[in-house]
């Protein structure tokens, strides 16, 4: 690359000069290429340890004049190539201009101000540059890529000097952090290390000092433990390790990480500053912090924020703290935390203005609201550059549909908290409420339908009215006045100033009137309904009367949703519980349903008409409890080892016995998953979910972690997992709620663990204030930062579940051991997450569907299996490798989808490794028939599907298989209607038969066939130690397979003469008679020169104008798919049986036969000139021969029989795999330092 012309001073310290001319000199590095001796040692050693070695790269270009002292480097490469281009470039252009010049300042200027104008050009197009130097980045990079074989899509993100601690000793290098790998170079005094880790295998990152290490990160995984420290910053090196393990854990649980990446820009060409990446990360890290903070929609991106004070009416007061501005909010946070937060919706504001400017408030800013409330900040730095963004942000608003919307709900909920509600019979029909939230918007679903709940069912099932004219009812009514007060001093909306006094009410518990409104502002679900009108009527449209898996889930636990409830006791409740759950199943169909959501939104319908509790269920599943309602409940995982660990911090002494009993894993679920409503007094759980609202997961962690430490002493006596359950149940169920309005609900989880004794009752207002003394020091960011770590521990657990799954579900049909298929699984995910990174993203993150088995999870295309075939294969073939492996992928592909999973990958590699000398001649002779022999390859289509149709279903007969076609037996099956499990009985007994594969079933092999089975012979030996026998071998036995497809030819034509059809249909004439001229000739000759070979010599000379002349012919990649059958062992016996005696019988009878032979010596020699007289330059298509005759003629050669039957080890190819897997590189000029240790 081109450099700014940088003065040097020493132009020979440390580098060699390898070319020269009166202006320009190029140098190589000492310790780069070859030689060096210790000098390059040296030199070597300083570059990695040196703080400048990022810019160190191998050969660079300086400008020099005869009389001046002064060089100047104008370019460096990291690669000879790279810098010959310029060198050449510089002769060609500069040269004889510079002797033109009598003055040398005024060639320096020329040649300074020449280079600067190449820079610029070449950045015209490109991003600005930071103050960072954007060189010193890209020689890192390439640096990078070189070291560590990585591609030019493989992006750094950044990179650290540090030491790695090999043992006790420490080496100096430097850590490379790209998107998906950890990379440490280090080189010192030969000693090179070298270590690439993907970030998919890190199992755990933690920032520790200990005696034996200074502060140090260390990073895990399956198989070691890496130490890294001497870090100039080790908590920003820290932390952008945890984002970058936190993405590609991401990626591991659910591929729409692939998909969208919204993290990280991937920028057609390379990015040369340092920043963007980085800054990208930084900025994503900043925008989810401000996302739950003030609990905003997902697509929210902070634009910034500035240091501010904000007046505070109800204590006449400036806070410190932070603004934040976004493209829809403006948001404050106060320093000291729980003194105010604020969030205003743009949507909401009218007036944004400059006040005047005072020494006691300096740069202030109102910004005024439509509910007649203003906001005053002050102390801002850049007033004016802030109210430009807003104005910008205000012009790009949606139009105030919506906002006439908010307010209207507004007041009319102000209305309904002083308003009695008529109670309702569950018999009576819904009459919309004048104060429904949404009474101005009816929403018609679907006529005759059930109607709709436009408001909390609570209120049309409230039975018992005494309660309300009681104690109780007027306990109730001084809530609402408290919260009327707070309303009116703090207030109302979304622009409620939230402040300790908020969370104070919220712990005393929400008033039922008012529970609904909260729950929807705290959560900022009302958010999310406010700018998306009529989504959730839409959805309920479109999903009305679809039928899948969720929804038939769905009506499964429909009437398990609180049934002691009567708001779930008529079809009113339980039709808006359907449409609630049905809609987010089709939002949502990743998560789609998940047991517990069914029980969270009953609860939720009880105080919110439909669309609100649709919209708090979006906020609950995707925002608050992440990942909690998956397939894998992984959220809940996550979260049950951060409570784990939370246990061991705060209840040491019963941490221990919690682990023995193992208890935690069990309570945690059914506690995390639906927020106490499951196992507590409804009346009581609600007042938790009042306070989940507000304080969000923390909360739920604090009340465990005090529900566990009010029974310690008993579950300290306890002997068993039983024993401390039914404790913790009886104490849960006697959790009351004694300012309940609602009729008491009873709790079924009771019945099951009442005692003798009279229980306990504890009041749940008493175990909140409780919870938050013990453990209210429980901080929101510590509890993201434990759920970083514990993610890292629940995902490689759930994928190491995963491979042992899959592990057992093909162990019983392969040969290859426990051990060898677990590391088989680690190459073939790791070639699958490898396209993902590098490869079409979008196609290969597709294939993946989580909602598959596991062994379905996980499927490699044509290119991926070839490279891992050609790594892992005990039949090299050279250049026909990537042939051959076309062939087998064909032969596995069975549902013909071009993609190939874990069990059919294992299973061709078995075929090739396991199984005596018949199993793998069996393997190689089925791929070369079709459908693993491409019909193009032979130009025989219309028999590639008659041999198809052979090789699955052998037991039919062989007029069948004349008769059908490829989709035969699809068709078959999709016309037998199922009638009873006798049928599938039948078939699956019928599926056992096919698998009885011997090797009569398969079919002939024509003579074109048989050639490209010897073209793959030919190639498979040509790298062996013993090949020259094995040609010989091969030519022995290829001549005489020539003969005795001759012979058969007589045999069989003569009683067969006249019917040739007959002969088509029955199999023995698979290949098709319509040859064009160029292949018949091409294909004779091959014939011709084939058997000619009767030395050891001429076998190996005779393999080239084979392979010559086969080349048109061949076509090793095309995209026909087959179908493989799983391999049936024989024993030695059965194969002497079936082909022993008839193959030698017929050698014997074919060489009486033939007219030229005098002994077995002339066989090889004969058949060339007998087969061209006979048939001149044309294919012969009635000659075939069997796998019988094949094996048989192979048994007769020693060197065949021992190369096929010798053992391979396949542990051995893949660690062998895994050191070359990434010394690939697009650039592939890049060269190698040849200095190693």
């Amino acid at each position: 690359m081109w450099l700014g012309p940088e003065e040097v001073l020493l132009a020979g310290a440390l580098w060699v000069t390898e070319r020269a001319n009166p202006f320009f000199l190029l140098q190589r590095r000492r310790g780069h290429g070859k030689g060096g001796g210790l000098t390059g040692l040296l030199v070597g050693t300083l570059d990695v340890v040196l703080d400048s070695s990022a810019r160190v790269a191998p050969y660079r270009i300086l400008h020099q004049t005869q009389d001046s002292q002064v060089y100047w480097a104008v370019a460096c490469g990291s690669s000879r190539k790279e810098i010959t281009k310029h060198w050449e470039w510089l002769e060609n252009n500069l040269l004889q201009t510079l002797s033109i010049f009598d003055n040398e300042e005024d060639i320096t200027t020329f040649v300074k101000g020449k280079i600067h104008g190449i820079i610029a050009e070449e950045n015209k197009n490109e991003q600005p540059q930071s103050e960072e130097d954007p060189g010193k980045f890209k020689e890192a990079e390439l640096k990078m890529r070189k070291q560590f074989g990585m591609p030019e899509v493989e992006k750094l993100v950044n990179y650290y000097s540090c030491s790695y601690w090999k043992g006790r000793v420490p080496r100096q290098g430097w850590l490379y952090l790209t998107v998906n790998h950890l990379c440490f170079y280090s080189f010192l005094l030969g000693k090179e290390v070298t270590l690439v880790i993907q970030w998919v295998d890190v199992t755990q990152l933690e920032k520790n000092a200990t005696l034996l290490f200074p502060e140090c990160i260390k990073v895990s995984t399956r198989d070691s433990e890496l130490y890294f420290s001497m870090f100039l910053n080790i908590n920003e090196t820290f932390k952008l390790m945890e984002q970058l393990a936190n993405i590609a854990m991401r990626q591991l649980l659910d591929n729409e990480s692939f998909l969208q990446d919204k993290s990280l820009p991937k920028p057609r060409r390379p990015l040369k500053n340092i920043s963007a990446l980085k800054r990208d990360l930084d900025a994503r890290a900043k925008n989810e912090c401000y996302r739950a903070t003030f609990r905003l929609p997902k697509d929210e991106c902070l634009d910034g924020h500035t240091d501010c004070t904000l007046w505070t009416p109800f204590n006449k007061m400036h806070i410190p703290g932070q603004m934040f501005v976004s493209n829809n909010y403006i948001c404050f946070a106060s320093r000291a935390e729980e003194a105010c937060h604020l969030i205003i919706p743009l949507r909401e504001v009218t007036i944004v203005e400059k006040a005047d400017s005072s020494s006691v408030l300096p740069s202030p800013l109102s910004i005024s609201t439509k509910s007649k409330m203003t906001f005053f900040f002050a102390n801002l730095k850049d007033r004016d550059f802030l109210v430009q963004r807003i104005s910008d942000f205000l012009q790009r608003t949606p139009s105030k549909k919506s906002c006439s919307i908010d307010r209207e709900w507004k007041w009319n909920v102000a209305d309904a908290s002083s308003e009695e509600v008529p109670e309702l019979p569950s018999s009576s029909p819904l009459a919309v409420s004048p104060t429904s939230a949404l009474s101005h918007r009816p929403i018609s679903f679907c006529a005759g339908q059930v109607p709709t709940a436009s408001q909390g069912l609570l209120k049309l099932f409230r039975r018992n009215s005494e309660e309300l004219s009681g104690p109780k009812g007027a306990k109730e009514k001084m809530k609402e006045e408290s919260w009327n007060i707070h309303f009116f001093e703090y207030g109302r909306g979304m622009c409620m100033y939230r402040t300790a006094k908020t969370r104070e009410l919220v712990q005393k518990g929400i008033p039922e009137n008012l529970r609904g409104e909260l729950w929807l502002l705290f959560s900022g679900a009302w958010n999310e309904m406010v700018t998306h009108p009529g989504y959730y009527a839409d959805l309920v449209e479109k999903s009305m009367g679809r039928y899948n898996l969720a929804t038939e889930e769905i009506e499964r636990d429909l009437h398990r949703s609180m049934p002691e409830h009567p708001a779930f006791q008529n079809e009113l409740g339980i039709a808006a519980l359907r449409r609630v759950l049905t809609a987010y199943a089709f939002r949502n169909p990743t998560i789609g349903y998940c047991q517990a959501m069914n029980i969270v939104t009953s609860v939720l319908l009880l105080y919110c008409n439909e669309e609100e509790a649709f919209w708090l269920l979006v906020a609950l599943c995707e925002r608050m409890l992440p990942d909690y309602y998956n397939t894998r409940v992984v959220g809940a995982l996550v979260d049950q080892g951060i409570f784990e660990e939370l246990t061991r911090e705060y209840l040491p002494q019963l941490s221990e016995k919690m682990q023995d009993l193992g208890v935690i894993s069990t309570i945690s679920l059914s506690w995390f998953l639906t927020l106490f409503l499951s196992v507590m007094p409804f009346e009581s759980a609600v007042v938790i979910v009042d306070c989940f609202f507000y304080e969000g997961i923390k909360f739920i962690l604090q009340v465990s972690l005090a529900i566990l430490d009010a029974n310690m002493e008993k579950l300290l006596q306890c002997c068993d997992e039983g024993e401390a359950m039914t404790i913790l149940g009886r104490y849960l169920d006697n959790v009351v709620n004694r300012q309940s309005v609602s009729p008491p609900i009873p709790h079924l989880h009771a019945l099951l663990t009442s005692g003798d004794d009279p229980p306990l009752e504890i009041d749940i207002f008493e175990l909140i204030k409780t919870s938050y003394e013990k453990f209210g020091n429980l901080k929101a960011d510590d509890i993201e930062q434990m759920r970083f770590k514990q993610r890292l521990k629940v995902i490689q657990s759930l994928e190491d579940t995963a491979k042992k799954s899959v592990v057992r579900a093909v162990s019983g049909d392969i040969g290859f051991t426990m051990e060898e298929l677990e590391e088989l699984y680690v190459v073939f995910k790791a070639k699958y997450l490898m396209s993902c990174y590098w490869g079409n993203n979008r196609a290969a993150a597709a294939r993946r569907d989580q909602s598959l088995p596991y062994l379905e999870q996980y499927r490699i295309d044509m290119e991926q299996f070839k490279e891992l075939f050609s790594s892992l294969t005990p039949w090299a073939c050279g250049a026909h490798t990537p042939v051959l492996a076309g062939r087998l992928f064909r032969l596995l592909d069975e549902n013909r989808d071009s993609l190939i999973n874990f069990k059919e990958f294992v299973t061709g590699m078995s075929g090739m490794y396991h199984g005596d000398l018949t199993e793998k001649l069996k393997v190689l002779y089925k791929l070369h028939l079709p459908p693993a022999l491409n019909p193009e390859e032979t130009e025989s289509a219309l028999e590639a599907t008659s041999y198809f149709t052979e090789d699955v279903t052998t037991e039919e007969t062989q007029e069948d298989k004349g008769r059908r076609n490829e989709n035969g037996p699809e068709k078959e099956e999709k016309g037998t209607s199922p009638q009873d499990y006798r049928y599938y009985l039948r078939m699956w007994a019928k599926e056992k038969e096919n698998k009885k594969e011997t090797i009569k079933d398969l079919p002939k092999m024509s003579q074109e066939q048989f050639i490209e089975l010897c073209k793959t012979l030919y190639n498979m030996f040509s790298e062996d130690p013993v090949e020259q026998e094995l040609y010989h071998a091969i030519a022995t036995v290829a001549s005489l397979l020539l003969r005795i497809g001759e012979v058969g030819k007589k045999f069989s034509n003569r009683p067969m003469r006249k019917s040739e059809d007959c002969k088509a249909n029955s199999g023995q004439d698979p290949v098709s008679e319509e040859e064009s001229p160029t292949s018949e000739q091409s294909q004779n000759s091959a014939v011709e020169q084939q058997p000619q070979a009767d030395h050891e010599d001429k076998a190996s000379a005779d393999a080239q104008p084979e392979k010559t002349q086969q080349e048109n012919q061949t076509l090793g990649d095309g995209s026909g798919e087959g179908q493989g059958s799983p391999l049936q062992l024989l024993s030695d016996d059965e194969t002497k049986d079936d082909m022993s005696m008839s193959s030698y019988s017929m050698v014997s009878t074919g060489s009486l036969q033939c007219e030229d032979i005098a002994d077995d010596t002339v066989l090889v020699g004969c058949e060339g000139s007998s087969a061209a007289a006979r048939y001149g330059s044309t294919i012969d298509t009635d000659w075939s021969i069997s796998f019988e005759q094949i094996l048989a003629s192979m048994l007769t050669e020693t060197a065949l029989v021992n190369y096929f039957e010798k053992k391979v080890n396949i542990l051995q190819k893949i660690k062998d795999q895994k050191k070359v897997e990434r010394q690939f590189s697009s650039s592939s000029d890049y060269e190698l330092s040849s200095v190693s240790g």
